[in-house]
């Protein structure tokens, strides 16, 4: 395996930027599908869901830091496992999907991991959580497996090796993402021990219009404003935990 030992740390975060977005400010989607799957010790893996997503961004300079900020909305929905159908409920319980405005980052220059596959490089980004739960135990105790939650982020961007020195200001992209999380709130596992692993996979699209139909669809009936990135930058961030928060179910 090589890397891109030597490229400076603002060249490294300007490629992965044309992989992720566009610098010219146009909008981005990104589409992604997989499943979910469960662990808990002494029990069988389960494939309990699948999962498809859609990221709506745009991509605007941040002077102030030398990176970029990238404005963004995610929304995401659990499916049956079998016929990849929308799920509205599961084991009883009703199901709430990711709703995720915003969903934005910060990129600050810094080295990028890159590894050169050929004619391709692939950027990953490994990205560990640990925070005060937004659903603390006491008050969430269906809800919540503990007072820290904590998680593993692990994304891969494939992209054509061209985009290290191209003028143009986007370059197609693949993806993959990989992520370990406690059981999802509205699962009401509670305090057991174990929780998801979910693995999906994804590209850079055209446009909107790309998504398939019925999850544009789907979104179209719910929340219309995903189907666009948002204009300015707001914080902090939306998550499956602040938004089942938001929705006031307590335990």
């Amino acid at each position: 395996m090589t890397t891109a030992s030597g490229t400076a740390p603002a060249d490294l975060l300007r490629a992965f930027a044309r992989a992720r977005a566009s610098l010219d400010g146009a909008e981005t989607v990104f589409w992604w599908s997989g499943d979910v799957h469960s662990w808990a010790p002494d029990e069988p893996y389960r494939r309990l869901f699948g999962f498809e997503g859609v990221n709506t961004a745009r991509l605007v300079a941040d002077e102030e830091s030398g990176g970029y900020r990238l404005l963004a909305r995610e929304a995401a929905f659990y499916l049956d496992p079998r016929t990849r159908d929308i799920l509205d409920t599961w084991e009883g319980r009703r199901v709430v999907h990711v709703w995720n405005d915003p969903a934005n980052l910060a990129l600050r220059p810094f080295p990028v991991p890159l590894t050169r596959l050929g004619d391709q490089v692939c950027f990953s980004l490994e990205i560990p959580l640990s925070y005060p739960s937004p659903l603390p135990v006491a008050d969430y105790p269906l809800h919540s497996a503990g007072d820290t939650y904590r998680a593993l982020e692990l994304f891969q961007f494939f992209a054509p090796a061209s985009v290290l020195g191209t003028e143009e200001p986007g370059v197609p992209c693949t993806m993959s993402w990989t992520r370990m999380s406690p059981w999802l709130p509205w699962m009401e596992q509670g305090q057991r021990p174990g929780g998801l692993t979910f693995h999906c996979r994804g590209r850079k699209l055209g446009s909107y219009a790309e998504v398939p139909e019925r999850t544009r669809r789907f979104i179209a009936d719910r929340h219309p404003e995903f189907a666009h990135a948002p204009e300015k930058w707001s914080e902090p961030n939306e998550t499956s935990w602040t938004h089942f928060r938001r929705l006031g179910t307590a335990g």
